[in-house]
């Protein structure tokens, strides 16, 4: 009974042996291409980073501790870009609180912050425009547009820092977009006027079904060309007949130049100011009915876009619900590592007097700073490209007189696919109107990088699978676009924030949300890219943001406890560390990257599994591999090609891999208490030689011909 109970059972071996071999998937191939030699060379301490961003009311000093600066360190992401959410959210932003205003004995007009303060830098805070023309901004979105809320003594005010005697050119036209909602029958507007008025200017209308409408066009109403030389504050009749349109464009050409009665600044007489305006149609009866909604808040109100804001504020326009850390606090923190840190001056809603002091400062302290970034979304604040890139300059020029070798760059794009307003031969880019005013004023060299965000994904609701794969056309499209735009290939670009999406949800707590992280920095450095800095990089929160079907998470390498600390690492942390500590060798010295693609397609040709090969200073090849198939493993096997016969990654040596994947982390989306419920390192061993990688569904791996991952 024992020798036929001994046969039964070596038998069922046998058979469970080729049902796994049956079972077991084929093994495919990565290849990297050696010929013509690597595409890029990276330094990884300066190619791999971290943003740092402003925070809500009593944020900062919860971050800035030291148990926080180790675990935020221990990511190994050793570069660090500051971020300023006073610019996006139309603030001028007191780096610190020591400074002069234009006109002291009130607190009020133009701001710049000391270069040489008494105090250190601790909380730093934006302080709201009182002229601002936007409704929307890109930050809080606590403020409205002066516009149209119902208010005749406020204003809205262009930017005085526009004029020739600032930027050496001559001012453009500046405008406003008043949004109706929907189309709607037009023939009249009435305009109360500020100082300086517009002696010149004429309303328009859109002929586009919406704004993204590349038919679309401004037109002029018929009789919507106006001059005078004093101010109208009648209703005008701009057409016989009613035109339908969504949005109407009041384009203001030449300035009265006048400033208020008492006024002893310049900049008070420089640009236009408007302090209402009325859009709508004139009855049977000759009354005038608006069709703009007006109130002092952005619900209440028709949004309105302009070109610009002037930064005139006072001492009581500070924000005290969005603060900075200062610069003495970040840099004594020690969260940069002694690495130069990318810093940023405002441009749009500050002036050039604000950041040659910051620079002064930074230098007078002695600070690691190598990297100046001008402005901070610009496009999506949608102003004119042209007046960013005049204001730019401004900007820049001021800079070189503090130090001619400091990098300067921009203009940290919302996303590479901007498009806006077209003006007359100028086209809808946003990127290639900015480049092209450059060129025109032979001014390219100014930019020394060019910076702009990568969030993929606005809808983050529904299967991540899909989006996982889109990810490499959507990259590739990028890297086109700027090169249609007209981008030099000679300017290192950077993205300065990274991640799933602006918009937070599950995703971005999930396991995938690291396989999209390696994906964004593989592929960015392979085509060229200089460096990547990941948002996120202070302990958070899950949060829902933007629509009940994303549920909760957020983008941080760590989950933070009821006291605001680092507590339960997140995909990004691990990712983090993969990247830093397995796929790069860290240092100065470079790495150089190497194209790879592997075989393993899906039904439509799309890669399941993409691929990064690196060699490391120390000699080691290293490949960083993305399985994005959520259901199946899959195994391969690494070849070089290119010089010579293909030989096999690990066919002598074997290899030393690092996987994370389904078994290491899973995320449960409870509302705000959502957390991880299994929450493990990447798993290391090591592969004899020969044998394949095998990768699991949804993992990120990273296999080394030699030596053991970090």
């Amino acid at each position: 009974m024992k020798r036929a109970a001994s046969w039964i059972a070596a038998l069922a071996a046998l058979v469970g042996a080729a049902s796994l071999a049956r079972a077991a998937p084929p093994v495919g191939q990565v290849t990297i291409e050696l010929a013509g030699g690597p595409v890029n060379r990276i330094v990884p301490d300066l190619a791999f980073g971290a943003a740092l961003d402003g925070m809500g009311r009593g944020e900062v000093r919860s971050l800035f501790t030291p148990f926080n600066i180790a675990r935020m360190r221990s990511a190994g992401l050793k570069s660090v870009t500051y971020r300023t959410r006073a610019e996006l959210g139309i603030e001028a932003w007191h780096w610190s609180d020591e400074g002069s205003w234009s006109d002291p004995s009130r607190k009020q007009g133009y701001w710049a912050s000391s270069a040489n303060p008494k105090a250190p830098t601790g909380v730093t805070w934006g302080y709201a425009l009182p002229r601002r023309g936007d409704t929307i901004d890109q930050a809080n979105e606590s403020g409205y547009s002066r516009l149209d809320d119902g208010d005749a003594a406020t204003f809205w005010k262009s930017n005085p820092y526009l004029d020739r005697r600032y930027t050496g050119v001559a001012m453009r036209p500046q405008w406003i977009v008043a949004d109706l909602g929907a189309p709607t029958r037009i023939d009249a507007a009435r305009i109360e006027w500020g100082t300086p008025f517009a002696r010149r200017y004429k309303i328009q209308f859109w002929t586009g079904r919406g704004e993204s409408d590349h038919r679309g066009r401004w037109t002029t109403f018929p009789r919507g060309a106006l001059r005078g030389l004093k101010p109208d504050d009648h209703v005008l009749r701009l057409a016989r007949g009613n035109i339908s349109t969504r949005f109407v464009r009041v384009l203001l050409i030449a300035s009265s130049g006048l400033a208020p009665a008492g006024s002893s600044d310049p900049r008070d007489g420089l640009g236009f100011a408007v302090r209402e305006i009325h859009v709508g149609d004139i009855d049977a009866a000759g009354r005038f009915h608006d069709r703009l909604r007006h109130g002092p808040d952005k619900r209440r109100q028709s949004i309105i876009d302009v070109s610009s804001t002037d930064p005139w504020h006072r001492a009581i326009d500070r924000d005290v619900y969005l603060e900075q850390p200062g610069f003495d606090l970040v840099f004594r923190s020690g969260v940069t590592s002694g690495t130069p840190m990318m810093v940023p001056v405002g441009v749009l809603y500050d002036t050039p007097q604000n950041a040659v002091a910051e620079l002064r400062y930074l230098r007078a302290r002695g600070y690691p700073v190598r990297q100046v970034e001008l402005g901070e979304e610009p496009d999506g604040q949608g102003v004119s490209p042209e007046d960013y890139a005049d204001l730019y300059l401004e900007t820049a020029r001021a800079l070189r007189g503090v130090d001619p070798t400091v990098e300067l760059g921009g203009p940290s794009l919302q996303g590479a696919f901007t498009d806006t307003w077209p003006d007359p031969g100028a086209g809808w880019s946003w990127t290639r109107r900015f480049i092209a005013r450059l060129r025109a004023r032979r001014a390219l060299s100014e930019l020394n990088f060019f910076s702009f965000e990568h969030y993929p994904f606005d809808d983050i609701c529904g299967r991540l699978g899909p989006k996982l794969l889109a990810e490499t056309a959507i990259m590739a499209r990028l890297d086109a676009r700027l090169r249609a735009d007209g981008v030099p290939k000679a300017t290192p670009r950077i993205i300065s924030e990274y991640g799933f999406s602006a918009f937070s949800g599950r995703a971005m707590s999930q396991l995938p949300s690291a396989l999209l992280d390696a994906d964004i920095v593989g592929q960015f450095l392979t085509l060229g890219g200089k460096a990547a800095y990941m948002f996120g990089y202070g302990p958070d929160a899950p949060i829902n943001q933007h629509a009940a079907c994303a549920g909760f998470g957020n983008m941080m390498l760590f989950q933070a406890d009821a006291r605001g600390q680092a507590d339960q690492p997140m995909p990004a942390f691990y990712f983090a560390r993969l990247l830093t500590g397995a796929w790069a060798h860290g240092g100065d010295a470079p790495n150089a990257i190497y194209k790879a693609a592997s075989n393993i397609r899906d039904a439509r040709g799309r890669m399941l599994v993409t691929a990064y090969a690196l060699k490391r200073p120390d000699g080691d090849w290293s490949v960083m591999l993305v399985n994005r198939d959520p259901t199946r493993p899959h195994r391969l096997r690494l070849v070089l090609r290119g010089r010579g016969e293909p030989s096999r990654l690990g066919g002598r040596g074997g290899l030393t891999v690092a996987t994370y994947g389904p078994d290491r982390y899973r995320w449960e989306d409870a509302g705000p208490a959502s957390h991880p419920t299994l929450d493990l390192p990447p798993r290391r061993f090591t592969l004899p030689a020969g044998a394949p990688v095998t990768l699991p569904p949804w993992s990120l791996t990273v296999a080394r011909e030699s030596g053991p991952p970090g």
